[in-house]
C-alpha cells in the first residue's frame, strides 16, 4: 500500500486494507491496484544518459532505424572520453572520431537542443557529435538524415560545459515493463490477492521557480483531489481552471510526473501531469513534480477523481482571523505583519506576498483584515446557472481564492449594484439562464445577461420584487446565480465601498 507492506487475512477487501494501513485517501476517489505477473525488457532503446563533469543530461533518439540512429546505437561507447573540440554561441561539438557517414555540403537549419553528426571539412575521418544550443543555420557536413536525437533532460548542463570537459560515460536507459493486471477503481468491496500493489494517492512537490503556477495548482486541488477530464498515453489533465490565466515561469523539461500549466492558447489554465518524458515547451510552465504515486497517474481513467497531497502545504490566510493563523505561521518560521483592522473579530481578506512559495521564501507575510461584518457569505447555484456562476466566480477570483473582492458602484432604494474589478465581460458570455418566473426573493444575487446593454452588472435586493431583478432589469434580462446568506450586512454599505465575499458550499 503506497510502498508499505501489510499482512491481511485472506478474503480481505480494499476497504479492509484502507482501515489497516490508514493510508491517505479521500472518499470517492479512485484507487490503483496492480497484480504483478512478469517483467520484460524493452526491445529498442531510445534514451541515453550522457555523464559529464558538469552533470548528466539525456538524449532521445528520434528514429532508431535511421542511419544516424543505427550509427549511434552501434558506436556510442566509442564517444566516451571525447572532449569539446570546438564551441560557438550556436553549438558545441565533441570529437573528432571516424564514422561511416556521407557528409552533405548543404546548409542545414537546426533548433535548440537537437543533436547531429557532422564531418569537419566534409571528411568522415573528422566527424563530431554536435549539440545545437539555439536555432541557427550552418554547414556541418551532416549526413542526409540530419538531426537524429534531441536533448530531453539536463539542458542547462550544456551551457555550463567548457573546452576542458569530456564525456565521462554514456549509458542506455533500459526500461523494464511490468506485465500486470491493472485496475483503477472506486469499489472498496473488491477482493485483494497476495502480492497486490495498491496506490491511494499521489504527492506533488511544487517548484520554487513557479510560485504563481504553484498557487494555481493549490487552487485546483483545494479539496485534496484532482479530476481526470482528459487522458492520453502521455498525460492526464484537469480542466476545472481552464480559462483562468497563469504566467509562464519555468522552462523545465516535462519529464515523467511533471505537473505543468498551459499558459497560452487553447487549454489556457489547464493543469497537465505527464505520464512519460517530454521536452520543455514554450506554452507549458512546469509548476511541480510527482514524487510519490506516479503509478496512480498512469492507471487513472477519464472521469475519475484522485487524492493528492502537495508539498509544501498551501498557506491559507484569507477568511481566517489573526489568532488562527499566527501560531501556524510562527511554527514554520514566517513572520506575520498585521494590517487594516486589527480589533476583535478581524478577518483576513488579502495578503502580500500572495503565494505560498513567496511567503516561505521571504519568511514574512503582510495580512490585511476587515471587521467580520464586512465579509459577506454567499451560496451559489452552479446546477441552475452554470455559465453565470462561472462568470461570477471568475470575476471575483473565487476560483483561485477563498475570499473575493466586489466594489459597490450604485445603491438605490433597497438595491445594491456591483461591478467586478476584472473585466470578465470581454471574454465571457452571459446567455439567459435561471431567469426568474414571477418573483425575485430578497438576498438573491442577479447578473444582467446579454439581453441588456448593462450585461455583467451584479446586483442584490434586500426585499422581494415581482417586477424587476436584483440589477433593476426585467426578469428576462436577469440570471439568478445565488443568494447572500446574511443580507443584513449590506445595510451599512455605501457607494464606493468594497465588500468581501466568501462562498459557502453546502455538503
Amino acid at each position: 500500500m503506497n510502498g508499505q507492506q501489510y499482512t491481511l487475512l485472506a478474503g480481505s477487501t480494499l476497504e479492509d486494507a484502507l482501515k489497516v494501513s490508514r493510508a491517505p485517501y479521500i472518499a470517492g476517489t479512485a484507487v490503483g491496484i496492480m497484480k504483478k505477473v512478469a517483467e520484460e525488457k524493452t526491445e529498442i532503446v531510445t534514451e541515453y544518459a550522457i555523464n559529464t563533469p558538469r552533470g548528466e543530461f539525456r538524449i532521445e533518439i528520434k528514429n532508431p532505424e535511421s542511419p544516424s540512429g543505427k550509427l549511434w546505437a552501434e558506436h556510442f561507447k566509442e564517444y566516451e572520453g571525447k572532449s569539446i573540440h570546438w564551441a560557438s554561441p550556436e553549438a558545441l561539438a565533441f570529437g573528432p572520431f571516424e564514422a561511416e557517414i556521407k557528409p552533405s555540403r548543404e546548409a542545414g537549419s537546426f533548433e535548440a537542443f537537437e543533436v547531429v553528426f557532422g564531418a569537419g571539412g566534409f571528411d568522415p575521418h573528422n566527424t563530431h557529435l554536435i549539440f545545437s544550443l539555439k536555432r541557427h543555420t550552418a554547414e556541418y557536413g551532416t549526413p542526409e538524415d540530419g538531426v537524429f536525437a534531441e536533448v530531453v533532460t539536463g539542458r542547462k548542463i550544456l551551457s555550463r560545459l567548457s573546452r576542458e570537459d569530456t564525456i565521462l560515460g554514456i549509458e542506455p536507459i533500459i526500461e523494464w515493463e511490468q506485465i500486470s493486471e491493472k485496475t483503477c477503481t472506486t469499489d472498496l468491496s473488491i477482493l485483494l490477492e497476495d502480492g497486490n500493489s495498491i496506490f491511494t494517492y499521489f504527492e506533488v512537490e511544487l517548484s520554487r521557480n513557479a510560485p504563481k503556477g504553484a498557487e494555481h495548482f493549490y487552487a485546483l486541488t483545494r479539496e485534496g483531489t484532482l479530476n481526470i477530464d482528459v487522458t492520453t498515453s502521455s498525460f492526464i489533465s484537469d480542466d476545472d481552471l481552464k480559462g483562468i490565466s497563469a504566467p509562464y515561469e519555468n522552462f523545465d523539461p516535462r519529464r515523467e510526473g511533471a505537473v505543468s500549466v498551459r499558459t497560452v492558447g487553447y487549454g489556457l489554465g489547464r493543469i497537465y501531469i505527464s505520464r512519460e518524458d517530454r521536452p520543455s515547451s514554450l506554452v507549458h510552465s512546469v509548476v511541480g513534480q510527482v514524487m510519490k504515486g506516479i503509478e496512480l497517474i498512469k492507471l487513472a481513467e477519464k472521469g475519475q477523481k484522485l487524492s493528492v497531497e502537495s508539498l509544501p502545504p498551501q498557506i491559507v490566510l484569507l477568511g481566517h482571523s489573526f489568532e488562527e493563523v499566527e501560531p501556524v505561521l510562527s511554527s514554520i518560521g514566517v513572520e506575520l505583519v498585521k494590517d487594516g483592522y486589527t480589533g476583535e473579530g478581524a478577518v483576513i481578506v488579502s495578503q502580500n506576498p500572495p503565494t505560498t512559495l513567496e511567503i516561505l521564501g521571504e519568511a514574512k507575510v503582510t495580512a490585511y483584515a476587515v471587521p467580520r461584518d464586512k465579509l459577506i457569505e454567499i451560496e451559489l447555484y452552479p446546477e441552475k446557472a452554470p455559465k453565470s456562476v462561472d462568470f461570477f466566480r471568475h470575476g471575483l477570483e473565487l476560483k483561485t481564492k477563498t475570499v473575493g473582492k466586489l466594489p459597490v458602484y450604485m445603491i438605490y432604494d433597497d438595491a445594491y449594484l456591483f461591478k467586478t474589478e476584472k473585466e470578465v465581460v470581454k471574454y465571457k458570455e452571459i446567455l439567459p439562464e435561471n431567469t426568474p418566473a414571477d418573483k425575485v426573493h430578497g438576498g438573491e444575487i442577479g447578473i444582467t445577461n446579454q439581453a441588456s446593454k448593462r450585461m455583467g452588472t451584479i446586483g442584490v435586493r434586500l426585499g422581494d420584487d415581482e417586477l424587476f431583478g436584483p440589477t433593476g432589469e426585467r426578469f428576462s434580462s436577469t440570471n439568478i446565480v445565488g443568494r447572500i446568506i446574511n443580507p443584513e450586512k449590506l445595510l451599512d454599505v455605501k457607494e464606493g465601498d468594497v465588500i468581501y465575499v466568501t462562498e459557502i458550499v453546502r455538503k
